[in-house]
């Protein structure tokens, strides 16, 4: 990885979403690490490497919204593109009120994911360095 690589961040509770959506990023040329649960990213030392964070809603655990709560609360300002299998129009509110950057359904087209990768990456966050949604 190289300083100014871009890192995506995978946190999803399914190992083979986990294996596809990272094979996918490093074919876009993105470093990526993978996390099985909230806890588990929560637990690293890779929040402040992180340049944009695919995360799942539905987990055992702390779920993906309490996960996107826990890091506004803590001032961490990490893009997020929720992925999910579970169409709730409430949780999509949620997620896009409190600073997502997408909330794609699965499957979605690896183009929609990457737009709103690039979206992430293109605009800074106020007050940090990270980037932030449109």
């Amino acid at each position: 990885m190289t300083e100014n690589q871009s890192v995506v961040m995978i946190v999803d509770d399914d190992d083979s979403i986990r294996k596809a959506v990272r094979r996918l990023m490093k074919s876009f040329g993105f470093a990526v690490e993978t996390f099985a649960s909230a806890e588990d990213f929560l637990g690293s030392d890779r929040l402040e490497k992180t340049s944009c964070l695919i995360l799942d809603v539905q987990m055992p655990g702390m779920n993906g919204l309490e996960l996107q709560e826990r890091l506004v609360a803590s001032s961490f300002a990490i893009p997020i593109i929720f992925i999910t299998a579970f169409n709730d129009g409430r949780a999509r509110a949620q997620a896009l009120n409190a600073g997502a950057v997408g909330y794609l359904i699965k499957p979605f087209a690896d183009e929609e994911l990457l737009n709103c990768i690039h979206s992430a990456l293109k605009h800074p966050v106020d007050g940090a360095s990270q980037p932030r949604r449109q």
